[in-house]
């Protein structure tokens, strides 16, 4: 059965769950009837941290546009765009076995693609998540729906894996950005 988070909740992660090693991180979103004449794009993407909050270096983000961290530890599956039809519309694997010595923290984030241009944002989003999936066993161990607390925000910090004396934990964020992906980027210490 999974934990199912509200925003601010910490939960942890490995110290339940002996051997969780492999985690399938799902996103899932719909989007409200919106006549713009443009689809959503809506893009996952994770940020490698080190203990400041920043990514060591710009490969430390992995997207659609960089599939792959270096050391295998993070894997973007692909870009879905147009998150259409049921269940995970995006999703990341991760290697906790495999995340660098200098990596504490991994955020996982959502942003709409050319929101600016398409005027969309978070507002016309609906049933957003993320869940944890252990993949060794395909059960759910974590669950957050982030709910409708959003307006103009272009990207949102969804959820973020830490560690903590030694375990993997997971807090739920659900903080909302405006300015996108580019904003996104500029907080976590990415050159764009």
């Amino acid at each position: 059965m999974a934990i199912n988070l509200q925003k601010g909740q910490k939960v942890d992660l490995t110290k339940g769950n002996p051997g969780l090693s492999k985690l399938i991180v799902g996103l899932g979103w719909d989007t409200n009837k919106y006549d713009g004449g443009a689809d959503f794009d809506l893009d996952a993407a994770a940020f490698l941290l080190g203990d400041n909050g920043k990514v060591p270096c710009d490969a430390d983000f992995v997207f659609y546009g960089n599939l792959q961290h270096s050391s295998g530890a993070v894997i973007h599956t692909g870009d879905n765009l147009t998150g259409e039809g049921e269940g995970d519309d995006e999703v990341i694997k991760v290697d906790l076995s495999k995340v660098p010595a200098n990596i504490s923290k991994i955020s996982f984030t959502v942003t709409i693609y050319d929101a600016d241009l398409r005027g969309q944002n978070f507002g016309q989003v609906s049933n957003a998540y993320i869940r944890v999936v252990d993949e060794a066993t395909g059960r759910e161990v974590i669950h957050y729906d982030l709910g409708e607390d959003f307006s103009i925000e272009t990207a949102v910090v969804v959820g973020q894996i830490y560690k903590y004396n030694g375990e993997w934990k997971f807090n739920a964020i659900g903080s909302g950005y405006s300015g996108g992906l580019a904003a996104l980027c500029r907080d976590f210490g990415v050159n764009v």
